[in-house]
Formats: C-alpha cells, structure tokens, sequence
C-alpha cells in the first residue's frame, strides 16, 4: 500500500489564528492589521473592528513612558503585571510582549495575556450574601481550628512523655506554629483593604525594625546594622506598622544572606532622590517617590535563575522558605503607594535592595539651613 500522501505545511497565517494565546499583527504605524481569536476574546472586540485601528487606542498603558517603550522600541520588549486600560472593558491587570517581525521592517507582532496574581483570592465567594465573607477568610477559619486541636493534643502529649517522644511533640506543635504562620502571610497577600497612611519618621521606623531583630535573638558574630542616615528628610506618608513590617524582612533576609560571608555587612542608607521618581497607583494618579531607603549587604546575592521574579508569590532560593516574604514586602509597600526594586551589583559584591516613598507634604519640619534647602528641593519634585 502506498503510504498516506503529506498534507502541505499551514502559512503563517493559519498558525497565528490556531495559537491559544492573543496575538496581534500590527502594520507599519502600529495599525492593527491581524487579530487571532484568542485576542478577539482577550479584547472583547471582533477582528473587523479592531482591523485599521492604533494600537494605543485599544491597549493604553497607564505609564507613558513603558508604552513608549513597548510600542516603539525596533526589538523584543516584554512587560509584566502592568496596568492598562482596555478599550470597552476600563483598567486591567495585563502581561505584553512585542517582537518586531523578521525581514518586515516597521511590521511587529504583539503577545498579551492578563497578569497571575493572588488577589483574586480575596473575591467573594458565591453564597456568601452581602460579599463580606471570602476565600481566604474561609481557609483560615477551616484550617485554624484543626490546627489549634493538634497543637492542643501535641502539648498534651508532651507532658507525659520524655526524651526523643518529648521532642516529637515540641516538633508537632512547631511545625503547627509555622503552618499557622504560613496562612496569615497568605490572608496578608490577599486582603484588599490597605492600612492608613499616616506620616511616619522613616529613621524611627528603620530602627524599630533593627531592635526588633536583635530581641529575636541576633547571634554574635552576624552582621552589624551600619546606618547611613540623612537626617535632614521630612516624615514619609505611609504606614509605620507596614514600613517595621517591610524592614524587618528586608534586614532579616540580608542577615540570613551574609551568614557564610567572610566580613559580613549590612548598610541600611537614606537618601532624597533628586531624579524624578514617578509612581502610578491603583487609581491612576502618578505618585512622586523622592525619598529612597536602600538596604545593602555583601552576601553572595539572590540565585540568578529566579531574581526577575523574586518579588512573586512561591518564588525562592531557600532550601526551607515559602517564597511569600519579598512578596509580602511587595504588597505593603504598594499599599503605601511606594515602590520596592533590586539590583545586584556584582563588581563591587553588593546586593541593593530599594524602597521609594512619597513624602509626607504636611507637618514636615526640617530645621537650619541644610533642610530649608532640603525642604525646597523636596517641594520642587513635588511640584514636578
């Protein structure tokens, strides 16, 4: 029997319209000239009426100055979790890649997808009436109970028992602390409603974090704390409960990142920022950020292979952790309408962590000369 004749291969075109991802072709001038089905579903808009239209007027960036840089940059560009307004459907939350087409100049092709997060944990549950009752609220309560129940019992047991079966239970109950520990991060990471903002003296809350550290039980021969302190900043708006928060995991994780190193250090820095640092929140509104905290130590720094991602959920290096301390980090400090960024600087050994935050705008006293000129600048950056 002769064997089954070869279909021919599909055109470009078939393979595009086959992906499960959105996919948009767009024309020299960044009309939109091929929509796939699966970006007719993502846009919520037929190909026929996005075929002609820019690109802008159907996915806008909500930062300028990132979609000047996805939409007009000649080579591949790739953006996660950013805030967008897409056309009939207002803000969302989208990942988008774009990649110029081989030996089509002025022809590009765009990838978009709405961004994982774990917010959506905190949606209402159906059948939960008036929406006050949500996901994690529900694990909590569910998985608490039995908890308290075998913490209870191992506690019981310890009392009459000894030796290697006394430290079985003293382990039952430890391992029941860290699992209870590991629910609240998570019902932290998914509540919607942010602390109040107050202003809050930056160096105060910096040296809480610190004390609260060295009562935990700081062992010698670990790092120092070095301050390099500005003291002529104004209070920061935020919240001075989440700013300890914030520190005491950025100071403990460079602690645990300098155990092994020969000179351990650690450089906890303040600063202005006379650059221009622009924020957009959840609303829309462009935040000025002109006060950096920078927190520094000389450990070997993050693996490589997750440091573009240390920031999300589950996402670690450590042989025992959960990957939800830098993620927690994360969520505070966008409460506070601040921003957090990492970089590691391999020439020198250091690894940088960054903490951007508004200034408070009332009721900051500077005091001499120095800060009235301090004070100036601050308002001027402002004041853009």
């Amino acid at each position: 029997m002769a064997p089954d004749a070869i279909s021919p291969a599909p055109d470009a075109r078939r393979m595009l319209l086959s992906l499960p991802q959105a996919v948009l072709l767009l024309a020299p001038g960044q009309k939109i000239s091929m929509a796939n089905p699966a970006a007719e579903q993502f846009l919520g808009q037929s190909q026929r009426r996005l075929l002609g239209r820019s690109l802008v007027d159907v996915v806008a960036l909500d930062d300028e100055r990132l979609m000047q840089r996805v939409y007009e940059s000649d080579a591949p560009i790739t953006a996660r979790q950013v805030d967008a307004h897409v056309l009939g459907q207002g803000s969302r939350r989208i990942d988008i890649a774009t990649t110029p087409v081989m030996d089509a100049p002025g022809w590009m092709m765009v990838t978009l997808a709405d961004s994982a997060t774990v917010e959506p944990l905190g949606q209402s549950m159906p059948g939960d009436g008036d929406g006050r009752l949500r996901g994690p609220e529900v694990l909590a309560h569910e998985i608490k109970n039995p908890l308290a129940g075998i913490r209870g019992a191992a506690q019981l047991l310890a009392r009459k028992v000894e030796g290697s079966d006394r430290a079985l239970t003293i382990l039952i109950a430890d391992e029941v602390d860290r699992i209870a520990k590991l629910i609240d991060q998570m019902q932290t990471l998914s509540r919607r409603t942010a602390d109040p903002v107050e202003p809050c003296n930056l160096h105060e809350t910096i040296r809480r974090a610190s004390t609260i550290l060295s009562a935990a039980g700081a062992e010698d021969g670990k790092a120092r704390i070095e301050e390099e302190f500005d003291p002529s900043l104004p209070p920061v708006l935020g919240s001075a409960h989440g700013l300890v928060q914030v520190l005491i995991n950025l100071l403990s994780n460079a602690r645990e990142a300098t155990q092994a190193t020969e000179s351990p250090r650690i450089i906890v820095r303040t600063r202005f920022v006379s650059g221009l640092q622009l924020h957009a929140t959840d609303r829309g509104k462009a935040v000025r950020l002109p006060i950096e905290v920078r927190v520094s130590d000389n450990g070997p720094g993050i693996d490589p292979s997750v440091r573009d991602q240390i920031f999300e959920p589950f996402v670690t290096s450590k042989k025992t952790g959960q990957g939800l301390g830098l993620a927690l980090v994360r969520k505070l400090v966008r409460d506070m309408n601040g921003r957090i960024t990492h970089d590691r600087d391999e020439a020198a050994g250091w690894t940088h962590f960054r903490l951007h935050l508004p200034i408070a705008t009332t009721g900051a006293s500077l005091g001499g000369a120095s800060g009235r000129s301090r004070r100036k600048s601050a308002q001027d950056a402002l004041n853009g």
